[in-house]
Order: structure tokens, then C-alpha cells, then sequence
């Protein structure tokens, strides 16, 4: 599967978007109506139990990890670290899944979280699934930001010396494009403050809708450019324009996970 990578001093072309049929990643599914903006109604959710083993089957990802996670996800449990107090990790992870996807890590988490620590033998690394809805609609990105700064507050105030790599998938990419506080991407969410966002070492998403507006983190966030990469599949509509759903399926499979991780590991302390 042919990709483009977005990141700082990268040029990008855009095709015209043109979203006609609903995309279903691994269980997420992206409608039309949720990329005409953050009004309207409420678009099919995603499906039963049985749907979403045949897509794990699909993908080879397993079941699925946590419900209704509230204070991180246990880590890698990687020998290493030593500056924090008892229970702080050297890097966290903090990933909000794609839309659909049940509460956790979700398809895309899951991989980078186990690729960022082995990129990372003699540090600690651990992770947080953002709590939010995940809706059909989009209208949950707001609030999943609002979750995702303030964990960052929270972990940052105990553990002084944790670095944070921060991202999501689809609408998980909204969320942290919100939290960057880039300004009309969805709805209202609290964006990361400015006194910690030198402790966010890298930004880490997949299938970014930030792309329908012909955007990139780069350019939305300077401050983040240097410390931000965004994978997009070629003809993935939710990002890149074209009408090729599948590759807006093709992230767990097709390399970018262990990319985003070394990108996110060569951040880390620098």
C-alpha cells in the first residue's frame, strides 16, 4: 500500500475530497455526515460483537484491551529510568482510538505502544487511553481532549521528569489535534498548557481528518512541527482525499506504527 508521510519541512499534495461512502476501520466507522462538521445527526454506530471479531480477525490484533480506563493502562514494564517517583514512567503514551472502537488503546495504541518501548529498552514506558465516546457524529473529540490535557496535568504534577508522546487515530487524531489547540477542527475541548507543552516530546497520528482542510499539524501548530508526524495512507479519504476506503484500514499493516515509534523515540530526552 502506497503512504505519505506528513511531517516538519515535508511537502504534501492534497486531491480533492470527496468522501461518498462510509469508511470502517477495525471497528471504527467514519461516515460522510461526520466530516460536514461537527452539527447533524448521529450516524450508524458501529456494529455488534461478531463485527468487530471478524475485523480483529482481520487485522491480527487480539481482543480488546481495557473498559472505561481512568487512570492509564499498565506499561511495558521496561528495566531503566530512575529520575521520578515511585509509580511515574520515563515516557507515556497517551493515544485516543479511532471512532467506533471500544474504550482502550484501540488498534493502532496497542502496536505503538509495545513498538515505542522496544525502541526504548532502558526506559520505562507505560500508557493511557483517552476516555471518550468515540461517537460517529465527531462530536466527541472535544471532550476526549479535554481528557487527554487534563491527564497530562495530572501526570505531570506528580511525575515531574515523565515525557509525554501524545496521538490518536481518525478521530483520535482530532482529539489530539484539538488538544494541540489548533482552532475549528471539532468541537470545544481544553488544549494542553503552555507551561507543559515542552513536556510533549512527540506527536504521533494516523489517518488525520485534519487533512480534509488541507491542513497539517505543522502548519496549524508551529510549535509543534519539529516534534509531529502524520502517517496518511495514499487514497485514504478521511485524510489524503481519493475514495480508497481500504487504505484508511491499512496502518496496522503497513509500517507506519513502527515508524511513528522510532520518529517518537528519537524525540524522547532531546
Amino acid at each position: 500500500m502506497a503512504k505519505r508521510r506528513v511531517g516538519a519541512g515535508k511537502g504534501r499534495r492534497f486531491l480533492t475530497i470527496g468522501i461518498c461512502a462510509a469508511v470502517v476501520a477495525a471497528g471504527a466507522v467514519v461516515t460522510p455526515q461526520a466530516f460536514a462538521g461537527t452539527a447533524g445527526g448521529s450516524a450508524a454506530s458501529a456494529g455488534s460483537g461478531s463485527f468487530f471479531e471478524r475485523l480483529r480477525a482481520r487485522f491480527n490484533q487480539g481482543g480488546n484491551v481495557g473498559g472505561g480506563n481512568a487512570g492509564g493502562n499498565a506499561g511495558s514494564g521496561n528495566a531503566g529510568g530512575g529520575q521520578n517517583g515511585a509509580g511515574c514512567s520515563d515516557v507515556e503514551l497517551v493515544f485516543a482510538r479511532g471512532t467506533g472502537e471500544p474504550q482502550g488503546l484501540g488498534i493502532l495504541g496497542r502496536p505503538l505502544e509495545q513498538a515505542l518501548a522496544d525502541e526504548l529498552p532502558n526506559q520505562t514506558v507505560d500508557s493511557f487511553a483517552v476516555v471518550y465516546a468515540a461517537a460517529s457524529n465527531q462530536r466527541s473529540a472535544g471532550p476526549g481532549a479535554t481528557n487527554m490535557t487534563q491527564h497530562i496535568q495530572q501526570v505531570a504534577q506528580s511525575c515531574p521528569e515523565t515525557q509525554f508522546v501524545i496521538g490518536g487515530y481518525s478521530q483520535g487524531a482530532t482529539v489530539t489535534d484539538i488538544a494541540l489547540g489548533i482552532q475549528g477542527v471539532g468541537t470545544q475541548g481544553q488544549a494542553i498548557p503552555a507551561d507543559l507543552r515542552d513536556r510533549v516530546a512527540a506527536v504521533v497520528v494516523f489517518g488525520n481528518p485534519l487533512g480534509i482542510r488541507r491542513q497539517t499539524i505543522a502548519r496549524a501548530a508551529p510549535e509543534f512541527a519539529d516534534r509531529a508526524v502524520e502517517f496518511c495512507a495514499n487514497g485514504d479519504p478521511v485524510c489524503g482525499g481519493g475514495n480508497n476506503f481500504a487504505a484508511h484500514l491499512s496502518y496496522a499493516r503497513n509500517g507506519d506504527v513502527a515508524d511513528g515509534a522510532a520518529f517518537a523515540a528519537g524525540k524522547i530526552g532531546g
